[in-house]
């Protein structure tokens, strides 16, 4: 077995115990939240705020970090890097999207509102999202992998702009653990959000790192492919000759 594979068993491990002591806390040792803060639906905050900056912001750093590599020199794994960064973008803006949406409907009454900083968020998911779908449906071609790995990048500029959009703009977003918010009235409380963040980091590893290897293996095998048309071993249509 190789090192990595060892490396990845631990990390699924890792993972799984993390989010067990972590359901464990949040439903079993905190405190229920007073009701403007949503009462017992304020326990999916440990789930929501995690998944933004240790979810979608790690995922959108990475498809940027991995798009602007490409962009300066050609290669399967920062092009494998910078697509599982953007899947992972919009799985885990679904997650926050989500999460968001069925706390502010128990704390202000409805599922959404056109705040700024849930505009910009949702603006950045659907920027991820046709970064998804070009390279689903449109060859794997150089144009084409250029052009997606320059959204990945363009993409990158919003996330600054969601992070401070409450202060510029104001809005209804809540404010709980920066300055000026409500903050966390337990150390409990606290401590789940430690956890939370660690748990969601792990999670993100995880995914990042199987896309990245299917794409990586998918590349092995068209290259394969296209060597064993170019011997004459396979007819167009796939049958040996």
């Amino acid at each position: 077995m190789r090192a990595s594979d060892w490396v990845f068993d631990l990390l699924v491990a890792a993972t799984a115990l993390i989010f067990g002591y972590l359901i464990i806390v949040i439903f079993y040792m905190l405190p229920t939240a007073q009701l403007s803060a949503g009462g017992i639906a304020q326990r999916i905050f440990y789930f929501h705020f995690p998944s933004i900056f240790c979810g979608f912001f790690l995922s959108i750093f990475v498809c940027f970090a991995a798009s602007a590599a490409y962009l300066v020199m050609t290669s399967e794994l920062t092009n494998a890097l910078a697509r599982a960064g953007a899947d992972c973008a919009v799985a885990f803006g679904g997650v926050m999207l989500t999460s968001g949406m069925i706390w502010a409907k128990r704390a202000w009454g409805i599922y959404w509102t056109w705040d700024p900083q849930l505009t910009t968020a949702l603006l950045t998911v659907l920027i991820y999202l046709a970064v998804v779908i070009l390279r689903t449906f449109t060859r794997d071609g150089q144009a084409e992998r250029r052009f997606a790995c320059a959204l990945g990048v363009l993409g990158a500029i919003n996330v600054p702009i969601i992070r401070y959009s409450v202060q510029k703009w104001g809005g209804n977003h809540p404010v709980v653990v920066r300055k000026g918010g409500a903050g966390l009235g337990h150390p409990a409380m606290v401590e789940a959000l430690r956890i939370g963040f660690v748990a969601m980091a792990l999670l993100c590893i995880l995914f990042i790192w199987l896309r990245t290897e299917q794409y990586l293996l998918r590349a092995r095998l068209q290259k394969a492919e296209q060597e064993a048309l170019s011997r004459g071993l396979f007819d167009v249509e796939g049958a040996a000759l």
